[in-house]
């Protein structure tokens, strides 16, 4: 499995950075991917060298999409991810093919912006509700519904990452993996 968890200037770096970690904790293939070069600084001034740039990351998946991509929050990090073309393409791609798609804080509003949300049960950092147009707005720390998956914030990132474990490898191996981690 190929994932790629974006990351632009101005990325919160826990809602990155966990995901990342606890899927990579799980064999899985993440690759991290730089909007605008490969060493991206995020919203706390944690600079992260990305394993390729959102450029490399179009051209591959024109020839192959990815099984998920992930989309941290932070300011401006969202909206630098939403004004990359390469990004958007990518993301509206693999939302077509039936890929997930993962996006939490912030980040939800770019798949809002992009329409991919109409019907579908999310949730978001609070006083982003606005920009999800068409969701049903949920509570929980973090909700998958269908391909999509989402989660409110960097105090929810653990569940997020749970939450992509299972969407990818299923409930089991996400509540073996909470196990290993001596979550909840």
């Amino acid at each position: 499995m190929m994932i790629y968890l974006f990351l632009a200037p101005g990325f919160e770096e826990v809602e990155a950075l966990t995901p990342a970690d606890y899927l990579r904790r799980c064999e899985l293939d993440v690759k991290l991917v730089g909007v605008g070069g490969k060493a991206i600084t995020g919203s706390h001034g944690i600079t992260v060298n990305c394993d390729m740039t959102a450029e490399q990351a179009v051209s591959l998946s024109a020839k192959e999409l990815p099984d998920m991509v992930i989309l941290p929050g932070g300011m401006p990090g969202t909206r630098n991810l939403e004004r990359s073309e390469a990004v958007t393409k990518i993301i509206t791609d693999c939302y077509q093919a039936g890929k997930k798609v993962g996006a939490i804080c912030a980040a939800p509003s770019v798949l809002g912006h992009l329409g991919l949300l109409n019907g579908r049960r999310v949730v978001c950092f609070p006083g982003f509700e606005q920009e999800l147009s068409g969701a049903v707005i949920g509570s929980e720390p973090a909700v998958t519904d269908g391909n999509i998956i989402t989660s409110k914030g960097a105090g929810t990132a653990n569940q997020f990452a749970f939450a992509l474990v299972a969407a990818l490898l299923g409930q089991e191996r996400a509540d073996s993996l909470k196990a290993v981690l001596q979550w909840e």
